[in-house]
């Protein structure tokens, strides 16, 4: 019994001082194996508390105050997995609320909100290799190309019903492996109500949404991903919850998750409230959750959304002017708190990944917590991004103006760890497809598209795409259907996916555009200050000297003949890719495949080839054979 006391004394000081990392173990529903369940809550201005369910007919049961630690505990007999249940809160005030428990692995499925007792988690994990693999070299040093998919989305039933976890394994998992991606990111799957937040306002910051299956359900899609080689990254929303009065909002009657500063509290910019990052039991629950999500699914990271809200005090309307005690604008708490996740997660799962999504020039996101960075993995770059797609979707008459588009990003690109991102935000609520932005007829827009997508894979920077471009669906994205699986019966959709399938093998197959991403000597600029022409051309290098690939792009519709490239090297080298190949949708029906560099010095470099550079395309070339000191070297 004292044994018993003080491992509750225990967890509830960790929780209490932001050190309870596996809060989940102790707080929440636990069954016991005499058929009995534990329930345990964080209510510290509570003047009481009871848990109701289907076990005891929805009447209360009260629990316990544990002393001053703010947490209330009770045993009640009779309850099963599958039970529902809430949490029934006396405030201070006298005003009686159900609330759902935060700490609950699985909620009813909606319009319902009630908690559901389950067993602990007992999977069998088949995973084993694709943990040692993950382990022995970190995905930093390897190929990472990102499918972006909304589960409730990407494909439905004939009666527009949900797909379930064990039907969505059966199909995305074959689909994405086809394609060649490396991962899966997974739009927020944490419980939420409302389909159209997308499930950026979450309710369960520990449960997969029931909208899909069971919490093991989901585990089973994870663990099938893995048996495939395919990593899953998960978006998670540590900055925001929803705002339903029976979820985590005024919890015990006062803010208890939140900023107890009502203008710091309420996130307008997305109809949230903001967890209040400077308080020790919200540290707790939030790493915990984090935790759980790589611990007990396996996940291989997170993508941490909306970062720069957590930054800035005055980052959403109507808190302009807010400023910290040295009269800045940054928010020391929510900094310290990213810091402390990061360095918690890390410090447990060195071969994760964290991932900010943050929109802003906040320095050293990815940059060492000791050297007064952030300490995420990588950063999404939108600055890239937005340019890019500008660039794209201009009119190629008037591309050559505004070159520097392109090629701004250069000054900056090992500033921090990017992934380059084409992600769902850019393809909804009026933006278009990524195939409707590009310009002129259809079949120019399919041109831009492949030329787009291999600019990306060439660029230095991990890469993300968003379901449905790789076909170049038309339709921008619609989160209440599903996608438009019936293009892919147009010759040009299909080939289109052919591209992109061919186009993730090469970058898979090549070290070069995926091994010295964040280094400046992964790649040698040969040809990028020529806007008239509207052309460019750079290699990227691996870390073994005589391996690199050959990137040439041409932005405008007119064909360039002898177009002659630098190379560093004398010898024989050979197509990878022509983006006008027929079998792409292109008009070449008979591709220059080989090339002989001589020693023509051009542009910096000691020799060069020609090549017919396609209209409105891109060519991948790389050494076969290279002369050196009158030695050949094979690559």
């Amino acid at each position: 019994m004292v044994k018993q006391v003080t491992e509750i004394n225990d967890a509830s000081y960790l929780f209490n001082t932001g050190t309870g990392f596996n809060s989940q173990d102790y707080l929440g529903c636990h069954l016991a194996a005499t058929g009995r369940a534990v329930f345990r809550v964080w209510a510290p201005h509570a003047k009481a508390v009871a848990v109701v369910g289907d076990f005891n007919d929805w009447q209360p049961n009260r629990l316990k105050l544990l002393g001053a630690t703010g947490i209330w505990q009770g045993q009640l007999a009779g309850v099963h997995a599958g039970d529902l249940y809430k949490f029934q809160i006396t405030t201070a005030t006298g005003q009686v609320t159900l609330k759902i428990d935060p700490f609950a692995q699985q909620f009813e499925r909606k319009p319902g909100d009630a908690s559901v007792v389950v067993e602990p988690v007992s999977m069998v994990w088949h995973d084993s290799l694709w943990l040692a693999r993950r382990k022995k070299s970190h995905a930093v040093n390897r190929p990472i190309n990102i499918y972006e998919v909304h589960l409730g989305s990407w494909r439905r039933h004939a009666d527009d019903s949900y797909e379930t976890y064990a039907e969505l394994a059966t199909e995305l998992i074959p689909y994405v492996k086809q394609l060649g991606y490396t991962h899966i990111e997974l739009m927020p799957v944490m419980e939420h109500l409302l389909d159209a937040s997308w499930g950026y306002q979450q309710l369960g910051y520990f449960a997969p949404t029931s909208r899909f299956g069971s919490r093991d359900d989901f585990l089973n899609f994870v663990d099938q991903c893995h048996q495939a080689n395919i990593g899953v990254l998960v978006d998670w929303v540590p900055g925001h919850f929803i705002r339903n009065y029976d979820a985590l909002y005024q919890y015990d009657g006062t803010p208890t998750f939140e900023y107890a500063d009502a203008k710091r509290a309420d996130n307008r910019r997305w109809g949230a409230w903001n967890f209040d990052l400077g308080k020790t039991q919200v540290q707790s629950f939030l790493i915990s959750s984090a935790l759980f999500w790589l611990d007990q699914c396996h996940l291989d990271g997170l993508r941490v959304d909306a970062v720069s809200n957590m930054l800035y005090l005055d980052y959403d309307e109507g808190r302009e002017g807010q400023v910290n005690q040295y009269g800045d604008n940054r928010n020391l708490e929510g900094i310290a708190f990213l810091q402390k996740l990061n360095t918690t997660i890390l410090a447990r799962h060195p071969d994760v990944l964290m991932i900010a999504e943050e929109s802003s020039a906040y320095p050293q996101v990815t940059g060492a917590v000791a050297d007064g960075g952030l300490g995420f993995n990588y950063k999404w770059n939108m600055g890239w991004m937005h340019d890019t797609l500008d660039f794209f979707m201009m009119d190629p008459l008037y591309r050559h103006d505004h070159f520097n588009l392109l090629t701004f990003a250069f000054v900056y690109m090992f500033d921090e760890h990017f992934i380059l991102p084409f992600s769902h935000d850019e393809v909804v609520h009026g933006k278009k497809s990524l195939m409707h932005k590009m310009p002129g007829d259809r079949y120019n827009q399919f041109a831009n598209l492949r030329t787009m997508l291999t600019y990306m894979l060439a660029f230095p920077g991990k890469q993300l795409n968003f379901m449905g471009a790789e076909w170049g669906q038309f339709l921008e994205w619609r989160d209440w259907s599903a996608l438009e699986w019936v293009d892919l019966k147009d010759k040009l959709n299909k080939r289109m996916q052919h591209f992109t399938a061919t186009l993730n093998q090469v970058y898979r197959q090549n070290r070069p555009l995926w091994e010295l991403d964040h280094a400046p000597e992964g790649i040698i600029y040969t040809h990028t200050d020529d806007p008239e022409s509207s052309t460019m051309s750079f290699i990227r290098q691996a870390k073994r000297k005589y391996s690199f690939v050959v990137a040439a792009f041409n932005f405008v519709p007119v064909e360039r003949r002898e177009y002659r490239i630098g190379v560093p090297y004398r010898g024989h080298y050979e197509l990878l890719l022509n983006t006008e190949d027929q079998a792409f949708g292109g008009t070449w029906t008979k591709l220059e495949t080989d090339f002989t560099a001589d020693a023509i010095p051009y542009r910096g470099q000691p020799a060069s080839f020609t090549v017919t550079l396609p209209a409105m395309g891109a060519l991948l070339i790389r050494p076969v054979k290279i002369m050196r000191g009158g030695v050949k070297h094979a690559r």
